[in-house]
């Protein structure tokens, strides 16, 4: 190709071929390249042989001394080292699931659990002596219970009750009034008990229910000069007349207090 070349020269030509000239000969054979690991680069731009600088991994060419996980290695760890790819994946116990961390690497099969006599699946809810005051779990061949919460009553201590087949109290129910209390006077009265409260035109009734119920009385006043009856609600007509402060009883004469010579009497009408 127009190049001199001395003998014993050796160069390369385009194509990975090895030449030599001996004797005034040229002789070329194919590039005989060793490649001392399993996952070597492709030769550089201009090269013959793969080189061993680096990783090839599945197609995704990897620096000396990466660490990284094959897209289908489950939990799988991998490392390129001068051109060998070495993986390792997570050791996993037999039988029952492994720690939290490796659950996801490690296929398992939870334990099942064993409880007074009966085996439960994991997961399995149930409840204690057959009833619903106790809720257990079967977790990982372990069971865990919990008592049922029951909510907070707003009623003492000597009123709450356990019915039988209930896991929580309950509030008994208060007793029927007996009669009505009055909390100004501390009196009580009994159910059906009418009273005055003080005021001698008001009556009060003590119902069944422990209420009270009160009501005024309306006068209807009939005669000019009524009398009016300590104690009593209504002025009365026919007791007699009241005249500048006295009482007189009925057909009762009496001097007017105005004028000496007349003479007044009391007539009810």
């Amino acid at each position: 190709r127009g190049i001199p070349w001395e003998p014993g020269a050796h160069w390369t030509e385009p194509g990975c071929q090895s030449c030599t000239c001996q004797g005034g000969q040229i002789l070329c054979d194919t590039v005989s390249c060793s490649v001392p690991c399993s996952h070597p680069l492709p030769a550089p731009a201009g090269g013959c042989c793969p080189t061993c600088t680096g990783c090839l991994h599945e197609g995704v060419a990897r620096d000396d001394g990466d660490v990284f996980s094959p897209s289908d290695g489950n939990c799988t760890i991998c490392v390129c080292l001068a051109g060998n790819v070495s993986c390792l994946s997570p050791e996993c116990p037999p039988g029952s699931c492994p720690s939290p961390s490796l659950a996801d690497c490690c296929s398992c099969n939870p334990e099942k659990c064993n409880f007074r006599g009966r085996t439960y699946a994991h997961g399995a809810r149930f409840s204690l002596d057959g009833d619903d005051c106790t809720t257990c779990v079967c977790q990982g061949g372990e069971v865990e219970c919990s008592f049922t919460p029951c909510p907070m009553l707003d009623c003492p201590q000597h009123q709450r009750h356990l019915r039988p087949g209930q896991c929580c109290s309950t509030c008994r129910d208060p007793p029927a009034p007996a009669g009505c209390f009055l909390d100004d006077n501390g009196v009580e009265f009994p159910v059906g008990q009418i009273w005055s409260p003080g005021d001698p035109c008001e009556l009060c009734i003590c119902q069944a229910d422990g209420s009270v119920s009160c009501q005024r009385t309306d006068c209807v006043e009939t005669c000019p000069y009524p009398i009016r009856i300590p104690g009593q609600c209504c002025p009365d007509c026919s007791a007699g007349c009241t005249y500048m402060g006295r009482i007189f009883s009925n057909n009762e004469t009496f001097p007017s207090a105005l004028d000496p010579c007349l003479s007044c009497i009391c007539l009810v009408r």
